[in-house]
């Protein structure tokens, strides 16, 4: 026994595969299953006619749809990054998953979420800039400006999550290789090592902190100075104008961070059941992707016009 421990404790185990648990008898789980293949599915098509709408008319290459581009484009890889290998897990039972494999897959999961909630902040700096400095919106929030600040949107989560899923690879796994998630998350994954995991505890708790807390605080400022600039300067029918183009945006801070939010206390509740906060974080994580083409679309007047525009040109019935 003592010959072993020494081995066990001096040798680096890495397992070949990782098996994902997912759901506890999940009554009626095939069902819920398709209802995520439609939700992809939908997701795929608002977020490609949201692209191909940004590159296609002119009139949309701006600034600020260049945010709106890099948000849709986001959604859309952050989707086919969970959805698909969710569906193959659970819907056809591949439930083994390589090493390699799995940290890829937690890797993409975890990168393209930050990203997104590090576009809404700027997104949120946009609408600052417009309406607490309208008459310096077209000097600030130029295409060079946008295109830095996109930038480190993509390089901040690709280091700081590359860094988290970087230090899973230096642990040793001894012990049971049961995931109990539904995906390689990086907290049920890192707890299965029999290694010291305290610096992935922490790193864990500092990378939420930068890719969530931080833009929810910079998106709280914005609007909290937006509130008080409209407050100080404006009238009633301009402090309307102004909200309302201010609309689409706090529908998708909502959808993507309330759910959020409440996902991570409900991991503090142990009463709730594994399945309900398994729904909950797998409908996090997919949701607001699907919603926010939509919201965008409908709630934004320019993006709005073009759609009605190009309804109308190919309607089949208009006589040529």
């Amino acid at each position: 026994s003592y010959a072993l421990n020494a081995i066990t404790n001096s040798s680096f185990v890495r397992p070949a595969l990782f098996y994902i648990s997912g759901f506890y008898n999940f009554a009626h789980g095939r069902y819920y299953y398709i209802f995520l293949c439609f939700v992809y599915i939908m997701t795929v098509f608002g977020n490609v006619v949201l692209l191909l709408i940004i590159l296609l008319v002119r009139s949309l290459h701006t600034p600020k749809y260049m945010i709106v581009f890099n948000l849709a484009l986001t959604d859309l890889c952050g989707s086919t990054a969970l959805i698909p290998k969710l569906l193959d897990t659970f819907l056809f039972e591949n439930r083994y998953i390589s090493y390699e494999a799995c940290l890829s897959y937690m890797f993409f999961v975890l990168f393209f979420g930050s990203m997104q909630s590090w576009t809404l902040a700027v997104m949120a700096f946009d609408r600052f800039i417009a309406i607490c400095f309208p008459l310096h919106y077209h000097n600030v929030v130029t295409k060079p400006a946008v295109s830095g600040m996109l930038l480190f949107v993509w390089l901040l989560p690709f280091i700081v999550m590359g860094t988290v899923v970087g230090l899973v690879s230096q642990l040793s796994f001894c012990n049971s290789l049961v995931v109990q998630s539904f995906y390689c998350d990086h907290a049920p994954v890192y707890r299965l090592a029999c290694s010291s995991t305290v610096v992935n505890q922490g790193l864990a708790l500092f990378g939420g902190a930068i890719i969530f807390l931080v833009p929810m605080a910079l998106i709280g400022c914005s609007y909290l100075s937006i509130a008080f600039a409209l407050k100080r300067n404006a009238n009633g029918g301009e402090r309307f104008k102004a909200l309302k183009t201010c609309t689409s945006h706090l529908m998708l801070v909502a959808i993507f961070f309330i759910p959020l939010t409440t996902t991570n206390i409900v991991i503090y509740f142990p009463n709730f059941h594994p399945n309900t906060r398994m729904i909950n974080s797998t409908l996090t994580h997919t949701v607001p992707s699907l919603l926010n083409p939509f919201i965008y679309s409908l709630k934004t007047e320019e993006v709005l016009t073009v759609i009605q525009k190009i309804c109308k040109k190919f309607k089949p019935w208009r006589k040529k």
